[in-house]
This record gives structure tokens, C-alpha cells and sequence, in this order.
């Protein structure tokens, strides 16, 4: 029976799927294989999570280890959902800085391919990771942590599953917050490129929805994090009218997926999600790409992305704009420093898409444009390597784990290891 990824763009070529029910089952099926590569909950667009012989799924290893309130960290297995760990820490009184658009996603998944929530202040979800369990080709189980590995944990936490299988993390926690969303409508793009940074920075996480077509973008989704002195939710923002309906990021798409709006404040999990965990997210049949450049290049991006608004228009459901503050981690596109990702959704028509994406990235390319890990790209490894300085480093890290290149697949072949 083939097996696709969550938006069916995809169908796997793995001919064998083995879920495994504890850290002794997934060691015997790692150490018993050929190739393996680690399944989270299928959320990526391209092949990362494919390969030729053995995906292993950790998705019943998904229970919250230890909470540790008094050192801020939580500790969680591999196969744990964003959704299922936040209701655990809300209950402890406790919060992850950030939160992806989507609850649904794995933790380790997540964390792999640097995705991110929106935040100027904010770093992406690989961010929060202080230690982690990998179990390497041996079938050994090899622990890390910022505070005793340094370079060697840098440079594993955004890993493309290339070391290993990631089946435990440790994150930051911090105390619980609330959130409110508030949601206008109509910015205009030229104030969006003049106000850049100010408008990033109104809130806690900010969110510009928009199809490129026209003088204004669809809406902006504000989440500021509620304290004493949170202004009462604005009649408009930079000349954006307030919305008086809850909305959903797509055109015609169903406001009751999302989390709540129109200012009502609730808990961080029930606000930073775009989408409510209960509710299919997204759209489903669709594909993604999403690019990410320094935050400066903000402004000359917007103006580029502008000009292919007509061109975007048959194959494009949305864009978002996001910000995510600069890391340390090797293969984070936010190790540059802060950045702007632009993230389109498209229909589930790759034929199309492939059409319209090569002139995108040649407008974005020269100003420092990488793609997100997990989403589809048309740009070639030699555009992108350029960008990550530490490739090579992580090269050597990577074969230090894997030596046979049990973990490696096509895609991580060809974006790291080929042609070198």
C-alpha cells in the first residue's frame, strides 16, 4: 500500500514503515537496516523523509519525560506533537517561547528542519532545544547538550536526520502567558516596505497574509503577548482597518479552524498556532515553498515578489510573511542573523509550480534567498551552500555519527554531500 505525506504530494518510495514502541524496538530497527530515515508527521513538502529501504516512525514514543520547572526544561520523546506537549506545560503552568502555524507538526521534526513561528525577538523552534538523544547506525544511543558539547550540539540540532534518530529532546520552558490576536485588513504593501521593522515589531508574533496582487496585502494576524500595560485592540494599524469577523489565512477558508480572534486573549498554545489542533489545518491538498533572506532585504523582496503577482496568481492560494531572530545553529538559515521568510502556498499542481518558481528565486537569489529544508525548491545546491559556512563541518559531523551513510538519502545527498 503506498503512503504519501500529509498533503499527498508526495508518495514515499520506502517500501517498509516500521513504528517503534519503545528506545529498545527503535534501536533494533535502526541497527537491523540498510537505510533509514526517521518519519515525523509528514509535514514536509520534498523527500527528506524518504529514502530507499526503511522509514521508522516514533510516533507512539510521544510522552513528556520530566518537567523541570526549577531549571526551565522540559523533557520529551521523539515522536511527541507540539499539540500534545503544549496542553502538558499549560497545565504546569508553564510555555514554549514559540509556536509553529501548525500544533499538528513533531516536535523533532520541527527542530530538524528549523522551522519557526513568527517573532523579530523570536528564534525558530530548534532554538528552545538544550539536549538531545540520538540514536546513531550502531543502534547506540549518543546524548548531547548545549552546555557540554558546544560546537558539536550546533551543529546536530538542525541535522536533516542525517546523524541519527532523534529520540529525545530537551527545551527551554518558561512561565505561562496570554496572548491576543488581533487581525486587520488591507495594509499597504508600500507602508509594509517602508515600516518593515516597526510593523514586525508591534507584537510578539506578527503575520502578513497576502496574494501580491493589488496595493495591499489581504490582512495582518498581530499576537501580542498580554500584560498590564497592552494598549485595548486598535480601531487600525498603519492605516489597516480592524477585522470584524474571524477570518482563516486562505480566501473562503473556515475561520472556525483557526485559534481565536478579535482580540480575545487566551493561553500562548490556544493563540501562537494559526490553527486550532481539533481542525484539519491548512488546506491539505496543497504544496509549500518558503524562502528566507536576511531581514534587511525585506524591503527589496516585497518590491520583487510584487512584480509576480499576475504571474502567481493561478497556482497561489497565499503568502506569508514571517521574521525570525538569528541563531548559532550551523544549518539555520537564521544562523546569518535575523530574517524574513516568505512562504507561499500553492495549489497541489507541481507542474505549475515548477513554471513560477525559477523566477522567483532569480529575484530573490541575489539577495541571499535559502530555502526552508522541508518545502520544495527549484533552486540547485550550489545557490545554496554558499549561504550555510559551516556545510563542511557539518559534513564531518554528520559521517562522525554515520560513517556508512545509513541515515543519508537523495535529498540530503544532493543538498550536503554531493558534488563537493
Amino acid at each position: 500500500m503506498s503512503r504519501t505525506n500529509w498533503a499527498g504530494n508526495l508518495t514515499y518510495e520506502a517500501p517498509h514503515l516500521h513504528r517503534a514502541r519503545s528506545l529498545a524496538e527503535a534501536q533494533d530497527i535502526v541497527s537491523g537496516a540498510r537505510k533509514v530515515r526517521v518519519l515525523g508527521s509528514r509535514h514536509s513538502f520534498n523527500a527528506v523523509a524518504d529514502c530507499s529501504e526503511v522509514q521508522l516512525s516514533l510516533e507512539p514514543l510521544d510522552r513528556v519525560i520530566a518537567i523541570d520547572a526549577g531549571a526551565s526544561r522540559v523533557t520529551v520523546e521523539g515522536g511527541i506533537r507540539y499539540g500534545d506537549l503544549a496542553p502538558v506545560l499549560q497545565a504546569r503552568g508553564l510555555a514554549l517561547a514559540n509556536l509553529a502555524s501548525l500544533p499538528h507538526i513533531s516536535v523533532a521534526g520541527a527542530v530538524a528542519t528549523a522551522t519557526h513561528g513568527s517573532g523579530s525577538a523570536t528564534g525558530n523552534l530548534a532554538t528552545a532545544v538544550t539536549a538531545m538523544e540520538i540514536v546513531t547506525a550502531s543502534g547506540a544511543v549518543v546524548p548531547l547538550s548545549r552546555e557540554a558539547d558546544d560546537e558539536a550540539f550546533a551543529g546536530a540540532v538542525v541535522g536533516l536526520g542525517a546523524l541519527g534518530a532523534v529520540v529525545g529532546l530537551t527545551l527551554e520552558v518558561e512561565p505561562t502567558y496570554d496572548v491576543r490576536q488581533d487581525v486587520h485588513t488591507g495594509l499597504s504593501h508600500d507602508i509594509l516596505a517602508a515600516e518593515f521593522d516597526t510593523i514586525f515589531a508591534a507584537a510578539k508574533s506578527v503575520s502578513v497574509f497576502t496574494d501580491w496582487r493589488g496595493p495591499s496585502a489581504n490582512a495582518i494576524w498581530l499576537k501580542a503577548r498580554v500584560t498590564d500595560d497592552l494598549p485595548a485592540p486598535a480601531a487600525e494599524f498603519f492605516g489597516a482597518p480592524a477585522a470584524r469577523d474571524p477570518m482563516h489565512p486562505l480566501p473562503g477558508g473556515r475561520a472556525a479552524d483557526c485559534t481565536a480572534q478579535l482580540g480575545q486573549p487566551g493561553p500562548w498554545h490556544e493563540r501562537l498556532p494559526h490553527f486550532r489542533m481539533a481542525f484539519t489545518p491548512s488546506n491539505g491538498a496543497e504544496i509549500q515553498a518558503e524562502y528566507f533572506l536576511p531581514r534587511e532585504e525585506a524591503p527589496r523582496a516585497i518590491a520583487a515578489l510584487r512584480r509576480h503577482g499576475e504571474r502567481l496568481a493561478p497556482v497561489l492560494m497565499i503568502s506569508e510573511i514571517r521574521t525570525i531572530a538569528g541563531d548559532d545553529l550551523w544549518l539555520s538559515p537564521a544562523h546569518r542573523g535575523p530574517q524574513v521568510g516568505f512562504h507561499f502556498t500553492f495549489h497541489r499542481d507541481w507542474e505549475a509550480i515548477k513554471r513560477v518558481l525559477p523566477a522567483i528565486e532569480a529575484d530573490l537569489a541575489p539577495l541571499g534567498a535559502v530555502p526552508h529544508w522541508g518545502k520544495v525548491t527549484t533552486m540547485t545546491p550550489d545557490l545554496i551552500r554558499p549561504h550555510f559556512p559551516r556545510m563542511a563541518a557539518f559534513r564531518d559531523l554528520a559521517r562522525s555519527f554515520d560513517p556508512d551513510g545509513k541515515f543519508r538519502n537523495a535529498f540530503v545527498n544532493r543538498m550536503i554531500f554531493d558534488d563537493i
